[in-house]
């Protein structure tokens, strides 16, 4: 490995006597803009009696204002996190936020459905601000911050979905449709504002090629996905128009996924999100959002039935939105213990307490629907196990994937939550169709739910929960810590994997491997896997010697020891050692040129062909670890012979004795010649 630190370029990091914000602003800063944006899932719910009178149209029609909002933020989110990684973070969440403005002035401005749904489409792309905060306390805060700042920003998500209710419809009742606008428009502007003043520019970028036609692809995907899920309860299950989306989703998914991973600079870097740490963490995200969401669309309309119903307390839409405020308050008043989780027990416990806690919230409700007070003390436990859980899928992704990765890795997590939370709703609906009786409001003849309804429905959220403990129970251990706080003061360093030149003819390899850096006394500090090419990103905390060691498919590893400061330039690595299963035909002794040898899988696929050279030699590429057999022939004489070998992930050798032709076996008219291993009788 070549390694020139001279200083080419100016340092990455932040100038150390530049002065830098206090860790509590910009946690405080970046969780309102958090809030801010979880309000707007919830501000029109309220209203949707309303909104057909609002806007002169039918109820179905009417209900797409939520329904966009949902689905904008589900296929923005992924996208926009990528280029927070690449482009800097803070300009994407000022970017989000301004998007956000915008579409609040407009539907302050407009009573023009058509208008109103661009405003919320423009609302729902602000839905990346979330994940990419998260990333952004990891880079700033100091060590002793990172867990607290974590469970807050996490924790928004339930918090701005809790005080939307009771606002919303304070808002509307006192000033009219547009008011909710106004406000939204004046906060998120005073936010975005303190952004730009307050919170710094992560120094940590992964430089590189954006796969736009990935994003077009998976765009696609999720576009239909969220449409069956958001839409296909009042479509009907069964309809034309949902199975039809569900098949395009399917599809185009089905082409999306190898399309990602013969990409060099994937959209979503699909191996990673494979890897059992990110994989089991964003299942039990889906199943804990599931109870977070319906715990809202659970408690509300239950609440809200008439006493009569058997199971409700005819409360009015302000006081059930009043009640459900506890949960969100309680999101945030056990953020500290939330962090101090984190940083005592690590990301898996707490994620498993959540859960847990959020499941025996669910099984205590048949138990506890006798008083409002009850109800209401169940929801916040919902509400609090939440929390709890919210706070440990962000530090349990980040200790899984590469520094320079964090906020597209975030940004997937916070669409699993996007698919839990479509995935409440549309259930809710479902069991709700499903399980109604007639009843009379008002002197009018309605379809209301039932006591069975809302049973099946807390019944069926607990055992949500209690399977994503389960789940993240099987969470490697090694993932269970807070990932490493950058503190504003990490660097990043590119380089590139060479591979030894290929032979004459022969086509460049793809490099398929990764790069890890560690301290000298070994703690990892950073990894990456290289596109095609061998060009990779690393972070790294400070000036000063590092280990560094990189790995390809085929390839013997390499480390080495490299001294990194601020603006060294580009690290080069050469893999020249190339794993192979190599070896010596030879015939009475003697070694045998232009033999044939032949390799195949246990299972009898081919995997390669040569011939030996005048020494005898052949050599093929180390293939995937699997059992083998090597089988060498003489065509001309019959001479042959064949081995077991057993690859794994270092060079193997299989010398060949060729066996003299023996007598011709004939069975059935078929002449056997040649071979090894015992002969028939």
């Amino acid at each position: 490995m070549s390694q020139t630190p001279s200083p080419t370029s100016p340092p990455a990091a932040r100038p150390t006597e530049e002065r830098q914000p206090s860790a509590g602003l910009v946690i405080g800063v970046l969780a309102a803009a958090g809030m801010a944006v979880a309000l707007q899932q919830t501000l029109v719910v309220p209203l949707v009696p309303d909104m057909p009178q609002i806007f002169d149209t039918s109820a179905d029609t009417a209900s797409w204002l939520l329904t966009i909002t949902l689905l904008t933020g589900a296929v923005a989110t992924p996208i926009v996190t990528k280029l927070a990684d690449m482009h800097g973070k803070r300009r994407m969440i000022v970017l989000a936020l301004s998007v956000m403005v915008v579409g609040s002035l407009l539907l302050a401005l407009t009573t023009s459905l058509v208008a109103a749904m661009v405003g919320r489409a423009l609302q729902g792309l602000a839905a990346a601000v979330i994940p990419i905060g998260i990333s952004v306390l990891r880079d700033e805060l100091p060590p002793e911050r990172v867990g607290f700042g974590i469970a807050l920003m996490s924790a928004t998500l339930g918090i701005g979905g809790a005080l939307g209710l009771p606002l919303s419809g304070f808002l509307y009742e006192q000033a009219g449709w547009a008011s909710l606008f106004w406000v939204s428009a004046a906060v998120t502007a005073t936010i975005l504002a303190a952004v730009v003043l307050v919170v710094p520019e992560s120094p940590v970028r992964n430089p590189g090629n954006f796969d736009l036609v990935g994003a077009v692809v998976l765009s696609a995907a999720l576009t239909a996905l969220m449409l069956v899920i958001s839409k296909g309860a009042s479509w009907g299950w069964g309809s034309s128009t949902t199975l039809g989306l569900l098949v395009v989703s399917v599809l185009v998914f089905t082409a999306w996924v190898p399309m990602q991973l013969r990409r060099s600079e994937p959209m979503v870097d699909l191996r990673t999100a494979a890897s059992r740490p990110v994989l089991l963490t964003n299942v039990a995200s889906v199943l804990v959002t599931v109870g977070m969401m319906a715990n809202g669309l659970l408690t509300i309309p239950m609440v809200e039935a008439p006493a009569s119903s058997g199971h409700g307390f005819g409360v009015s839409v302000m006081t059930a939105g009043l009640l459900m405020a506890p949960s969100g308050l309680a999101m945030v008043a056990f953020a500290p213990g939330s962090g101090w989780m984190l940083n005592r027990v690590g990301g898996r416990q707490t994620l498993i307490l959540g859960a847990v806690v959020v499941a025996a919230s669910y099984f205590l409700r048949p138990i506890a629907d006798g008083s409002l007070t009850a109800v209401v003390v169940v929801s916040t436990l919902c509400g609090l196990g939440a929390a709890i859980a919210f706070a440990a899928m962000p530090a349990l992704i980040m200790s899984a994937v590469p520094i320079t990765e964090t906020a597209s890795a975030n940004g997937i997590n916070s669409l699993m939550r996007a698919v839990g939370m479509a995935a409440a709703s549309a259930g809710t609906a479902a069991i709700f169709s499903s399980l109604s009786t007639a009843t009379t409001v008002d002197g009018e003849a309605v379809l209301a739910p039932t006591s069975t309804a809302f049973t099946v429905g807390f019944l069926l959220c607990g055992v949500f929960a209690a399977v994503a403990a389960v789940v993240a129970a099987f969470i490697p251990t090694r993932s269970g810590a807070v990932p490493q706080p950058g503190s504003g003061a990490e660097k990043v360093v590119r380089g590139r994997i060479l591979l030894a030149a290929p032979a004459a003819g022969a086509q460049p390899e793809h490099v398929l491997g990764t790069v890890v850096l560690t301290c000298p006394d070994g703690q990892q500090v950073d990894w990456a896997r290289p596109d095609f090419d061998g060009h990779f990103s690393l972070a790294f905390p400070r000036d000063g010697r590092y280990l560094l060691v990189a790995t390809a498919r085929g390839w013997a590893p390499r480390v080495s020891v490299t001294d990194l400061t601020a603006g060294c330039a580009p690290l080069r690595v050469t893999l020249d050692d190339r794993l192979t299963v190599s070896g010596v035909v030879t015939c009475a002794g003697s070694p045998v040129a232009g033999a044939t040898v032949t390799m195949f899988l246990g299972s009898g696929e081919h995997t390669g062909h040569t011939t030996t050279d005048e020494a005898g030699r052949y050599e093929f590429p180390l293939p995937a670890p699997a059992l083998y057999l090597v089988a060498a022939a003489l065509p001309d004489t019959g001479a042959a012979h064949a081995e077991k070998i057993q690859v794994m992930a270092e060079s193997v050798v299989a010398d060949l004795e060729l066996e003299p032709l023996p007598e011709p076996l004939t069975e059935a008219g078929t002449t056997v010649t040649g071979g090894s291993g015992p002969r028939p009788e």
